[in-house]
C-alpha cells in the first residue's frame, strides 16, 4: 500500500509541475492524457471556459464497434488518438496543447500523443 502511494504522489508532484505552465484556451485547448492499468482516455479541455471538447476513451463506442479488443496496450493507445483527432478536427479544433497529467512521455502516452500528430492534431 506504501509503494502505491508513493507512486501516486509522485505523479501528482510532476502533474502540478506541468499544469503550472500548460493552459488551455479556447482557441488553443489542452490536450490531457490519462492512462489506467486497463484503459487509455485523452480529452480536449478549454480551461477558460471549463468544458471538455471532446473525450475519447478505450470505453467509448466509436473505439469498441465492432470486435472486442485489447484497450491496454500501445495499438489501443494509437486507436484512441487517432479517433481523438478526427473528432477534433470535426469541430475545427487544429492546434492543441499537449498535457501528459505527470505521466512519462513513453509507452501508451507517447504512442497516443503520435498518433494524433499523425491524424493531423498541431502540437
Amino acid at each position: 500500500m506504501a509503494r502505491t502511494h508513493q507512486r501516486e504522489q509522485a505523479r501528482n508532484l510532476r502533474q502540478q509541475r506541468v499544469r503550472k505552465r500548460v493552459r488551455g484556451t479556447d482557441a488553443r485547448p489542452r490536450l490531457c492524457v490519462y492512462r489506467s492499468g486497463q484503459h487509455m482516455y485523452g480529452q480536449v479541455i478549454s480551461d477558460e471556459s471549463g468544458k471538455t471538447l471532446v473525450a475519447v476513451s478505450t470505453l467509448s463506442p466509436e473505439f469498441l464497434s465492432g470486435q472486442e479488443k485489447k484497450t491496454a496496450n500501445i495499438a489501443a493507445a494509437k486507436e484512441v488518438g487517432t479517433l481523438l483527432a478526427k473528432q477534433c478536427q470535426e469541430k475545427g479544433i487544429v492546434q492543441v496543447i499537449f498535457d501528459r497529467n505527470g505521466f512519462l512521455y513513453h509507452g501508451r502516452v507517447r504512442a497516443l500523443a503520435e498518433a494524433a500528430r499523425e491524424a493531423g492534431l498541431q502540437f
